[in-house]
């Protein structure tokens, strides 16, 4: 990925984003509730998000998944490996296949998706979708492509053969034996038993070996084998090497790049990979480089997390992702240290201890909001601070670093996920589950015109806000500049926002530098996090060595002026600047700054 192709990526679920049927049902039907289709992302839609400022769309969910709903095409999953009614979109049933929900006419949903993938193209759009390499869909039988169905020929007498696509349970794993017992015999119109693992179970998406998976398992899905038995541990050098041919691979590895391949071939741009950390890091070296022998340019981003047991490598899974040949990496520990301002005590200087990462720094994914994480308007989270909070946060996370950045439908209009939706009750995120329409999001919907004619003048002005900081991102500053963070030189600075009682400066301000060396184009952003104080005749220091970086070699004048809206500017002599500091503008609670940085 080059610095100028850097993506600035749109999340949508198809099944939320179109949808807008406002009985909101709890654990409602299609029928009631309603479902959003691929025709909605008509020239409208798609000229609102690219005008944004936008480069790609990560249609969320599009490939068939295990679902309560039937069609004639297709029946209906039995509910004791579903998730919701609508299911979740991470049981893939059929690799090869989309969604029905989504379509018109749901016989012929390939080619209404690949018309969308030709919309997309016309208004500058590049596609991404989900590659879930880790699990299936209990149900899994691919109608397309039959001959690359998981588990076609596995032995499943045997926990791990090589070329078996599952891991399969022997009578005395963990769990009472067969048959499979699902943690769903308390629910309505289940049984807890699933007919296909009566005789036979297979080791649950989440590497459980037992045939009573517990309710907060993935026990909706089975997991897949690469070649390697995850029971001994992390050492997968024994798999093939990124040259091998597609002979000496493990047969997982074969079928995942039949399906690499079938979605590159109809025109997708890109991946996103789920929990990329639990697939041996070979996989994807030999992956990625055939994917890229068919399109120099295709976009793969993981989904990663170093902190988890059940990662395949010794080393940082994201440092090991990148190196296997990753565009972007999930950048999940600079969210959660900023996520923890709010409900966990951390300070805004913990976020120094992630700005010295190597190239990981500026190949992270950055994002505020997701559909795994909660909602920042939620008035459960983020201190209940309200949709506002995304400003300081998704500016300081934005400007950071070179890599991709991403905003999740219904951020930019303060989406709230309050109340109840479905599946998995009131916990602060827009479900992924169930059938269902975003109540503030389907105001900037409008009925189809996708104007936000419904939106409070607060909603429009939020994602205006939105709009211009994603423009300012494509700054050469931001593109292919370089950081240097000033919150260490203020710990000591009285002047530093402090708060009674603090006798450290950096609980709830935070700021850093950004510059191209090439343009010499320089940027100073600013956050006040907190969301009750504003901060008044506040100082920044800049010492001598930012000068310097700065290429501030003797004493003059810079200018500063702020660039996302405020309208604030000023000119200040360099020579006070490492002790006096500069003089902040008034930081109103959850406000930010842009400031463009002047000699």
């Amino acid at each position: 990925m080059t610095n100028a192709e850097r993506p600035v990526i749109y999340q949508l679920l198809p099944r939320l984003f179109g949808n807008t049927c406002e009985t909101r049902k709890t654990n409602g039907t299609l029928e009631e509730n309603g479902c959003g289709k691929f025709r909605d992302l008509d020239a409208a839609a798609l000229e609102a998000i690219r005008s944004m400022g936008f480069t790609h769309i990560w249609l969320t969910g599009v490939l068939e998944q295990a679902s309560g709903t039937a069609y004639p095409c297709r029946a209906a999953d039995e509910p004791d490996i579903l998730k919701g009614i609508a299911g979740s979109p991470y049981a893939i049933r059929d690799y090869f296949d989309v969604c029905p929900d989504y379509a018109l006419d749901p016989v012929n949903r390939l080619a209404e998706f690949r018309e969308l993938l030709g919309r997309c193209r016309d208004h500058g759009l590049k596609v991404i979708i989900d590659f879930v390499p880790n699990h299936v869909a209990r149900s899994y039988q691919s109608d397309v492509r039959p001959e690359e169905s998981f588990g076609n020929g596995d032995d499943k007498d045997a926990f791990f053969a090589r070329d078996n696509h599952f891991y399969y349970l022997h009578r005395d794993h963990p769990g009472g034996g067969p048959p499979l017992k699902l943690p769903t015999a308390h629910l309505p119109g289940c049984s807890g038993l699933f007919a296909p693992e009566t005789d036979f179970g297979r080791v649950t998406g989440n590497n459980v070996i037992s045939w009573s998976p517990s309710i907060n398992d993935w026990y909706e899905t089975v997991k897949l084998n690469y070649g390697h038995d995850f029971t001994t541990g992390r050492d997968t050098s024994h798999l093939p090497r990124p040259e091998a041919s597609p002979e000496e691979v493990p047969k997982t590895w074969r079928t995942m790049d039949a399906i690499l391949a079938y979605w590159q071939e109809m025109g997708v741009d890109g991946f996103r990979a789920d929990m990329a950390h639990m697939i041996p890091m070979e996989f994807w070296r030999w992956a990625v480089r055939r994917a890229r022998d068919r399109k120099a340019d295709v976009f793969f981003s993981a989904e990663a997390y170093d902190n988890d047991p059940a990662k395949l490598t010794d080393g940082h899974v994201l440092d090991e992702l990148l190196k296997a040949g990753f565009d972007a990496v999930y950048d999940d520990p600079a969210y959660d240290a900023l996520e923890a301002l709010y409900d966990s005590g951390k300070w805004a200087n913990d976020l120094d201890g992630l700005t010295f990462t190597g190239e990981r720094f500026h190949r992270s994914l950055r994002y505020a909001e997701n559909h795994d994480e909660v909602r920042l308007a939620s008035p459960k989270e983020w201190g209940g601070l309200g949709m506002h909070v995304g400003r300081p946060v998704t500016a300081v996370l934005f400007g950071m670093g070179r890599g991709a950045l991403m905003i999740y439908s219904g951020q930019e209009v303060g989406e709230p996920a309050a109340g109840s939706e479905g599946f998995s009750g009131d916990n602060a995120r827009t479900t992924i589950f169930d059938y269902w329409s975003m109540p503030e999001f389907t105001k900037w919907v409008n009925g189809g015109k996708f104007d936000g004619g419904r939106l409070s003048d607060e909603q429009k002005a939020l994602r205006d806000w939105y709009g211009a900081l994603i423009r300012l991102m494509k700054e050469p500053a931001f593109t292919t500049g370089e950081f240097y963070g000033l919150n260490h030189a203020n710990k000591e600075n009285p002047g530093y926002g402090r708060l009674d009682g603090e006798t450290t400066s950096g609980h709830w301000l935070y700021s850093y530098l950004r510059q191209d060396k090439a343009t010499g184009q320089s940027f100073l952003v600013v956050a006040n996090f907190n969301g009750w104080h504003a901060i008044e005749g506040a100082t920044l220091r800049l010492p001598e060595n930012a000068l310097e970086w700065l290429g501030v070699t003797e004493a003059g004048q810079l200018g500063f002026a702020d660039r996302l809206g405020s309208g604030w500017e000023t000119s200040f002599a360099t020579a006070p600047l490492p002790h006096d500091g500069l003089p902040l503008p008034r930081l109103d609670p959850l406000s930010s700054l842009v400031i463009e940085v002047s000699r």
